[in-house]
């Protein structure tokens, strides 16, 4: 898709800088609340300039909650939007000194200039994923104090006065209760979204059959991916789950280990991690292949590692071909 024009948004929590251009030159920069009055001031700037934004990208950092706002606006409206990490924008451009709200505008701009062709234009959630969404966000924010409040007094138990500690158990009961029924309560309530939607039964049919997937990987997985919109190849999900293996090598000099690369989501790679462990933890093809790879001499996080891969990929296969994986698939080729 060919585009007009480019702005780029540097967002804060109180403000929305744009840096609007086309293929010559900056035509204006422009400074408004982050809001809906500071979204109304700025589509006039481009009414004014002749800027139209059915005919222009719009890239903005993926900023989580304070970019909602301005999603949420220009949703409606014929733009092209683009979320890109902060982190490939800050490398594209090179050594620079100095920054602040507008020179990061202005440089998002002509990354979106510069870029236009790779383009992974956002698509707005259905309003019952944005609901799973948020409660999966509090389910971990919970589970997070959870452990904030129960692991300190276990590593205690071995070094603290017995009655004392007994005390402190007691006082830590009631809130590490509450939390609990407070989790398992969400956790009832995102279970009712997934089965009253259609789609996300269906999906969560097909993804839970393979081995090692469960119903909390199918939640960040479904939310992550916006179901399975975002990413439709399985290495680049595996990339971004730090799952895939990259060489590292360079001429005579560096002959370093294939390995994984620390850019990635991490919280997702943890979950297919504890995902591989229960796949080889009971009888299946899975196992059997970890322990077979094992025994051939391969580091066993190597071994664990091909099996986050296969688990991503044969989740991709079933959702790509609307179906549960089946264990003992045979072709119909012969």
């Amino acid at each position: 898709m060919k585009f007009s024009f480019f702005i780029g948004v540097d967002i804060s929590k109180k403000t929305l800088d744009f840096a609007v251009r086309d293929h010559y030159k900056l035509i204006f920069h422009l400074k408004v609340e982050n809001s809906a009055a500071g979204l109304k001031e700025f589509k006039a700037e481009c009414k004014a300039h002749g800027v139209e934004l059915k005919h222009s990208l719009l890239c903005c950092e993926h900023t989580g909650l304070y970019s909602q706002c301005l999603l949420s606006l220009l949703s409606g409206e014929d733009c092209s939007l683009w979320l890109e990490s902060s982190l490939r924008i800050k490398r594209s451009i090179g050594l620079q000194r100095g920054k602040n709200d507008k020179v990061d505008a202005i440089r998002i701009s002509e990354y979106a200039f510069r870029y236009a062709d790779k383009a992974l234009l956002w698509q707005p959630e259905r309003g019952v994923l944005l609901e799973i969404k948020q409660l999966v966000s509090l389910r971990k924010r919970l589970l997070n104090a959870k452990n904030a409040l129960k692991v300190p007094l276990g590593e205690l138990a071995g070094f603290q006065n017995k009655k004392l500690l007994k005390e402190l158990e007691k006082l830590n009961k009631k809130p590490v209760e509450a939390l609990e029924k407070q989790i398992a309560t969400i956790e009832k309530k995102i279970r009712s979204l997934i089965k009253e939607d259609e789609t996300l039964s269906q999906l969560f049919a097909w993804v839970t059959s393979v081995d090692g997937v469960g119903e909390v990987i199918f939640w960040e997985v479904i939310t992550t991916t916006n179901e399975f919109k975002l990413f439709k190849c399985p290495r680049k999900f595996a990339c971004y789950a730090g799952v895939s293996p990259f060489e590292h090598s360079s001429g005579t000099s560096i002959r370093g280990k294939t390995r994984v690369s620390q850019f990635a989501n991490k919280k997702m790679k943890k979950l297919f991690h504890m995902g591989a462990m229960a796949a080889i933890c009971k009888e299946g093809e899975l196992a059997n292949y970890y322990y077979r790879k094992v025994e051939e001499g391969k580091s066993k996080m190597a071994v664990l590692n091909a099996i986050r891969n296969k688990i991503i990929h044969r989740i991709f296969a079933c959702v790509r071909d609307n179906r549960k994986y089946e264990k003992n698939y045979t072709t119909a080729f012969v």
